[in-house]
């Protein structure tokens, strides 16, 4: 009875955890949103389909994580574990998070492109650390990643690879939908490109002291 008590108390602590580190990542999102020196890689689909809808990004995020979770169905199929629609939950949780991030950022404005920059860190070590709690809580991965994984269950390729790969795709997709239907770059800049680089780096190094952090108190 004992032992069950301190697993529950274990499983909320760590989902908790994950709601802190999605809130992390929203914010970091909105961030790289108001610099207006592009976005993520994974956030850059949302962005610019948000624009060329009438619907928010927390709710282009939302559609997209949830073609995410359909696309892991239709690759493992008997193999897929349904534990995993969890990230369904956590899609929307994310997605209202990101447009209540977008709200509270609004009034922020910058004159020069410095502070662009510094708008655009921000947000890249804001996704990153959220990344890390989301690592750290260890309870459910978010629906970008567990498209990877899908893929890398019926393929022999590495994840790292395959999450490159996937990265490379949706910045291509949301290039490709700019500049058609928008008559430019949107959501994919040099900003982009810096958050591909820094944010696994950055990512890595939070996850040192969590580790600690998750052995001590999440268990």
């Amino acid at each position: 009875m004992i032992n069950d008590k301190r697993s529950t108390t274990s499983l909320i602590k760590r989902y908790l955890f994950l709601c802190a580190g999605l809130c992390i990542m929203a914010f970091g999102v909105a961030f790289s949103i108001e610099a207006s020196l592009g976005t993520s890689p994974i956030s850059s689909l949302p962005y610019v389909s948000s624009l060329l809808t009438p619907l928010s990004v927390g709710n282009t995020t939302i559609l997209m994580h949830c073609v995410f979770i359909l696309i892991q169905i239709l690759i493992l199929r008997k193999r897929y574990d349904p534990i995993q629609l969890i990230q369904l939950p956590v899609a929307f949780l994310f997605g209202y998070l990101t447009d209540f991030a977008v709200w509270a950022l609004d009034k922020v404005t910058y004159n020069t492109y410095w502070q662009q920059w510094i708008l655009c860190i921000l947000g890249i070590l804001l996704v990153a650390i959220g990344v890390s709690f989301e690592v750290a809580a260890n309870v459910v991965t978010l629906a970008g990643e567990g498209v990877v994984l899908a893929i890398c269950k019926v393929c022999p390729i590495k994840f790292g690879y395959m999450k490159v790969a996937f990265d490379v795709t949706l910045v291509l997709i949301s290039c490709i939908l700019s500049l058609i239907f928008l008559g430019g770059l949107h959501g994919v800049r040099e900003g982009t490109i810096a958050a591909a680089v820094f944010v696994g780096l950055i990512a890595k190094e939070v996850n040192r002291p969590l580790k600690k952090f998750e052995e001590a108190f999440l268990c």
